[in-house]
């Protein structure tokens, strides 16, 4: 089943803008959809195009990089191998799971040199960057993060493509939906919260609706992703594992921070630092830092050692958080998740939604801590900063929020919180529900 995505559009900017002279590496964690979109890319938009899967394919044209001083031997090579017609300016050739084989990385330099064909590349940061220590990484390469798929590419699964419309008229009017409407949209949400963005699991549930079924394919993802990083550990002496593994008992945590003794006994941030930025560039988890001083740049003042990390896929971590059961989520859990009579902390789930959407639209995520009180995430435009409140309750009361624009007056813009029930301004603070956090 294929599905509509936005970073479709991003592709054909690159074809018109950067194809020539750059290829195209597609990064983000596994089964996220990275290869399905690339090669529909390459159906509509080329005359003629071949997929070498290095997962599957590296047997078959291995030898073929060992030498690629004769480009012409290399390209008929390549078409006899696949059967597919190569011609020149009309053809693109994909690099899929380029991170398994970095000697075909490497030769991008060489490739779109020669100018005949343009060039794509799917990986998985979880190996991207280990795996180059002897190559010399391609300066001829243009990176996308790609990511599960949002709330708006999740109704158009659902063949809604109008409610986004809607509700981005609404944010930027500044006006609520009514009852009726923001019912049924915070609804869809909450399915879309449940089930996730995992193209898989989307497909499942359009194919059986059955949650049950949906969530054994969560499990299976959960599964290859726990195997990825505990060989990832065993090649570099992380924990990156134990990381994933500890994720719901830290978020579920009043705080949420991740504690570096989740890893261990004796276990320090400043020693597992690797483990967390190798986790983070595997996509699979979202990582906010705090912020110590919001009066500069955020980065400037990223403190390590205090950190809150959360599933890239909210869907993957609400099925996370029953994964010590040995078989699927109920379907009545799923039914009384979407519908809001579980009994079940939701904080750490709606706190994981918004970092999910905040990071799809590229923002780093940074929080902040000052006595004792905590804005959830930091955003940055242009000077000001756009401070974000999440809230799991209908409760209005903003306390932290009030006192951090009161030491950071200066610098605050547009304040948020994000709440369950409609639009609504008040006192200069803006409550939006969950689902227009697509554009903050």
């Amino acid at each position: 089943m294929l599905f509509k995505r936005k970073i479709y559009s991003r592709f054909l900017d690159w074809k018109e803008q950067w194809a020539s002279s750059r290829a195209l590496l597609v990064q983000g964690a596994r089964r996220i959809g990275k290869s399905t979109i690339v090669e529909e890319f390459a159906k509509k938009q080329y005359s003629s195009y071949i997929l070498i899967n290095f997962q599957t394919d590296l047997n078959k044209v291995k030898s073929l990089f060992d030498d690629i001083t004769d480009l012409d031997s290399f390209f008929r090579s390549l078409s006899l191998i696949y059967g597919k017609k190569l011609i020149p300016h009309e053809s693109l050739i994909i690099f899929d799971e380029v991170q398994l084989f970095p000697v075909a990385r490497q030769s991008i330099k060489q490739l779109v040199a020669d100018g005949r064909f343009h060039y794509m590349e799917t990986g998985s940061l979880i190996t991207l960057r280990q795996n180059v220590e002897k190559i010399l990484l391609p300066s001829e390469e243009k990176t996308i993060d790609m990511f599960p798929m949002d709330f708006e590419e999740f109704l158009w699964a659902m063949g809604d493509e109008v409610t986004i419309e809607m509700i981005r008229e609404n944010f930027t009017a500044k006006k609520p939906l009514g009852d009726a409407v923001h019912r049924k949209i915070i609804k869809d949400f909450r399915l879309y919260m449940s089930v996730g963005g995992m193209p898989q699991a989307i497909e499942e549930l359009l194919k059986s609706n059955d949650y049950s079924r949906v969530d054994e394919i969560k499990r299976d993802i959960l599964l290859l992703y726990h195997n990825d990083l505990k060989k990832l550990d065993s090649s570099y002496n992380l924990s990156t594992s134990l990381i994933l593994d500890a994720l719901p008992s830290e978020l579920s945590s009043h705080s949420r921070l991740f504690k570096a003794t989740a890893l261990g006994k004796n276990s320090r941030v400043s020693r597992n630092y690797s483990s967390f930025e190798a986790i983070k560039d595997s996509m699979i988890v979202n990582i906010a830092n705090n912020c110590s001083d919001p009066n500069f740049a955020f980065s400037l003042n990223k403190d390590i050692s205090t950190q809150k990390i959360f599933m890239g896929d909210t869907g993957l971590l609400i099925t996370q958080i029953f994964m010590n059961s040995k078989l699927p989520i109920e379907e009545s859990i799923y039914r009384q998740l979407i519908v809001d009579k579980i009994s079940l902390n939701l904080g750490m789930v709606f706190e994981n939604v918004v970092a999910q959407i905040l990071r799809s639209k590229g923002y780093d995520l940074y929080f902040h801590n000052f006595n004792h009180h905590e804005i959830d995430f930091m955003l940055s435009k242009g000077k000001k900063i756009i401070p974000v409140e999440v809230k799991s309750s209908t409760y209005k009361n903003h306390r932290s929020l009030d006192l951090f624009c009161q030491k950071y007056s200066q610098q605050t813009g547009e304040k948020y919180v994000i709440y369950s029930k409609d639009l609504s301004v008040e006192d200069g603070v803006t409550f939006i529900p969950f689902y227009m956090a697509l554009f903050l």
